[in-house]
């Protein structure tokens, strides 16, 4: 992988004694890429301790958003970032520490055969730590949901650690994107199946964050339940998914 190819990408709000460890052992673990931190306006400084380290590390980005506007519209911005400055691959983790490291250049590894890796918690060699049976049935359903109203094959749906080939991002019109909130992450795996991405899953370990509190809540999760059911009549009518000129739509299923 040549320097520069690709763009490691986290979204932030309050996670500043999380990114001020992740940041540099990202920077470490994986040598020839860059790093954008989305922040919404953290009220902890997040922001500012982000704007630190890009003066002091040129492989270190900012975008600075007005408030909190939700997960997916962050992730959208750093998927517009990414193409609109012709990155090859962009891998998302999350930015409280739940997403190991360590797990990075196995999952960008993958994307030799693939558009879209998964760092899976639900195939073989993958794992939980410090979760409660609650959270652990509650991550069960919504991942049965999302395969029986997307069609999607893979395990783990729900959770952000993931290798995107940005040239296969850029084909897919955003402006159709529905939600905001946590159910992005079913979302752009139901949009990138449609353009026709192969998307496998590698194994890690999830482990609980080191620092903050959870964003997860139960409106958040009411909504995502509603977000996917939108997409999966949309999935049902074979609404197009690509921007004009990126060839066919894949078929429903």
């Amino acid at each position: 992988m040549k320097p520069g190819s690709l763009l490691i990408t986290l979204c932030t709000y309050n996670e500043r004694d999380n990114v001020a460890l992740l940041v540099p052992e990202l920077l470490a673990v994986v040598p020839d890429a860059e790093v954008l931190i989305v922040d919404d306006g953290s009220p902890d400084g997040t922001g500012r301790l982000a704007d630190e380290f890009a003066n002091e590390n040129p492989r270190v980005r900012v975008l600075h958003r007005a408030g909190k506007q939700g997960l997916g519209s962050a992730n959208l911005a750093s998927y517009r970032y990414a193409i609109e400055n012709q990155y090859e691959y962009l891998l998302n983790l999350d930015a409280d520490y739940s997403h190991p490291p360590r797990f990075a250049p196995q999952i960008v590894a993958g994307m030799q055969n693939a558009d879209v890796v998964i760092g899976s918690r639900y195939v073989s060699g993958g794992s939980i730590i410090g979760w409660t049976w609650q959270r652990r049935v509650m991550s069960w359903m919504i991942n049965f949901w999302a395969r029986l109203w997307l069609g999607l094959k893979t395990r783990d749906n729900s959770g952000s650690y993931r290798c995107y080939r940005v040239a296969m991002l850029a084909r897919i019109d955003w402006s159709l994107a529905v939600s905001t909130g946590y159910a992005f992450q079913e979302e752009i795996l139901y949009r990138c199946r449609r353009a026709g991405c192969r998307i496998v899953e590698s194994p890690i370990t999830f482990e609980e964050r080191r620092y903050g509190t959870t964003k997860i809540n139960t409106r958040e999760c009411v909504k995502a339940i509603f977000d996917i059911v939108v997409l999966g009549f949309q999935n049902l009518r074979g609404v197009p998914v690509l921007l004009p000129g990126q060839g066919e739509k894949i078929g429903s299923c």
